[in-house]
Order: C-alpha cells, then structure tokens, then sequence
C-alpha cells in the first residue's frame, strides 16, 4: 500500500520491450534507499515490483495487464516517473490509502490558473466516474488528490504549487493520458451492498446507524 504522497521524480533510463510486456530501468535517488528485492515502488500511480537494482536505479517487469490497462506502455527513454516507496505500518498517512492497482486512463481535457493553484478537468469513463465523488480522494500517476467537482463525463482537481513542481504534473499538458486509481473503498463498499451478496448485512440502513452515512 502507498499514500499518493510521491516522493521524488525519477527518469526512464532504458525499455526493453517484449512482444506483449517490457522490462522498465528508472534511475532514482531517493526511492534507491535501502531497496531490496521483491520490494513495491509505486511508478506513475502503478504498484511494479524491484527484480534489479543499482545505486541509483532499479528494474521491474511490467505484464501485459499493465501494458493494456495504463499509460506505462506510453513510457519513452528520459521521460519523468512519479516515485513512491511502499508504506510503512508507522509512517503518517499524508495522502489515503492507494493499492497501485490502476482501474483504466484518463484524459485531461482542460487545464487553467487560479491565483496560486493550477486545475485540471479530467475526462473518464463511466466505469471509472461511478467511483468519483466531490470531496472524496483519487490517484492521478499515484498522486493522492481531492476531488473538487464531478459529473458524469469528467471531473476536476485543484493542485497546489507545490505538488506540481514535485511530481510530473508540471510536464502535463492538455490530451495527455494519465492512471487513475478510484478510492478502493467505494469499491468495497458498493461489492458488499449488492444483491447478490446475499449473507452481508452492510446495508443503507446499517450505514446511516452506524454514523457512515
């Protein structure tokens, strides 16, 4: 698990792509830390496992799934990488909880200044947008945000300074692609409140009760 809380940029140092899936070199300073293998490394919003590593970079094999499902397979040599290392039990959790498991690519559509804050209009499928609620969190290339508006075609976030210049945001420009990653608990959540689920007593009526609603 992660916090969406990116912790340095790194750079796409070589790909070595398969028929169907590639083999990612990313350079990192920080991130390169005690590294280990097996250890998770949360790469533009998408959880990658380390098989190799230097001083100052590591290797992880990217599947097919992933090719199909994210923005990885659009990746190029000297591109910049939001990085994240894995959480630990004792860490704060600045940002929410992010899984790394990408649920599909969206477009920004529009972006503006509003004195100090940059916004973008973000455009997504229904499948993806049925997750999406105002106030609630999101994963943008692993990059916890707040939801500020949404409807049924696409929805907006507002970043700070700060978060732009640390992460790839400040390269994004309109109709680039970019991973989102819905709230994994509004997946749970709907999962335990459907009918076929018969034996679950999560109900509306639980909910209210209990002070969730």
């Amino acid at each position: 698990m992660f916090t969406g809380i990116i912790e340095e940029k790194g750079i796409v140092k070589s790909i070595r792509q398969g028929s169907k899936s590639s083999v990612l070199t990313i350079s990192a300073n920080r991130v390169s830390e005690d590294l280990h293998l097996g250890d998770s490394i949360n790469t533009n919003g998408v959880c990658l496992t380390v098989s190799a590593f230097t001083g100052d970079s590591f290797t992880a094999d990217i599947m097919p799934e992933t090719m199909r499902r994210t923005t990885l397979a659009k990746l190029k040599t000297g591109d910049p990488v939001n990085l994240e290392r894995a959480l630990l039990l004792s860490d704060r959790l600045g940002g929410h909880l992010v899984s790394g498991h990408i649920d599909g690519v969206g477009t920004i559509k529009r972006m503006w200044e509003e004195d100090n804050s940059t916004w973008l209009s973000i455009q997504a499928t229904p499948a993806i947008l049925r997750y999406i609620v105002e106030k609630g969190s999101v994963a943008i290339d692993g990059i916890s945000l707040t939801v500020v508006k949404a409807n049924n075609t696409n929805f907006e976030v507002s970043i700070i300074p700060h978060t732009r210049q640390m992460t790839t945001l400040v390269e994004r420009k309109t109709g680039d692609l970019v991973n989102i990653e819905c709230d994994i608990m509004a997946k749970y959540t709907e999962k335990l409140l459907k009918p076929e689920n018969p034996e679950s007593k999560i109900t509306l009526d639980f909910l209210a009760k209990n002070d969730f609603l």
